[in-house]
């Protein structure tokens, strides 16, 4: 489990395909590894991975071919920069919400406008993630815990947007969207709980 906050940023430095999918090594000189062990998690761009290796700036981890058909994974090389958050631990604060690392889809940047000294940006997503989406509240970007400003749909796709404040963009790779860049997105787990409790309520 994981909370959106993203802790630094790494790069991916190694890419080895085997047996149809893929370890990747990242590197991150400024993550303490330190009380890291093997078969640890930790979150790159949102999406869980499992720690295999490890020495004292990097960590490697073997990503399935169901993670590479669902998120930005199949996009990345070498040189790839990614957000990185280790998993919670009892008694963390929890800053952002609760993310679970399970990537629910990928969606894509469609506009960018400054606001005071915050970025807009406007997010599409399928519209069968968007039913989980909702005005003031949370989404997860790309392993970054975010508030909902607004939200429409549009045909077979939703469009919300968030603020994006300096700290945000300077701490993470938020800071580099342009448009079309690809996104992972992970719905409120809470969301999608309760719509499944409706669902199993309504009648037959």
């Amino acid at each position: 489990m994981f909370t959106g906050i993203v802790q630094t940023t790494g790069q991916v430095t190694r890419l080895t395909p085997k047996g149809g999918d893929v370890e990747i090594c990242v590197t991150a000189m400024n993550l303490d590894l330190s009380n890291t062990t093997l078969g640890d998690s930790i979150a790159c761009n949102g999406c869980c991975l499992t720690v295999t290796k490890l020495d004292a700036q990097s960590f490697y981890a073997d990503v399935s071919r169901e993670s590479l058909s669902v998120t930005t994974l199949n996009a990345w090389k070498v040189g790839t920069e990614v957000n990185i958050e280790k998993a919670l631990r009892a008694g963390d604060a929890l800053g952002g919400h609760y993310v679970s690392g399970h990537v629910d889809g990928v969606g894509r940047v469609v506009a960018l406008r400054d606001e005071a000294r915050s970025l807009r940006v406007d997010f599409e997503i399928p519209k069968s993630l968007g039913r989980y989406v909702a005005h003031k509240g949370s989404v997860c970007v790309d392993g970054v815990s975010l508030t909902v400003n607004g939200v429409s749909d549009r045909g077979d796709t939703t469009r919300f947007d968030v603020n994006l404040i300096p700290h945000t963009r300077d701490q993470t790779i938020l800071k580099g969207y342009v448009i079309g860049t690809p996104v992972n997105i992970e719905i409120d787990i809470i969301a999608r709980y309760l719509d499944r409790m409706r669902e199993a309520n309504e009648p037959k």
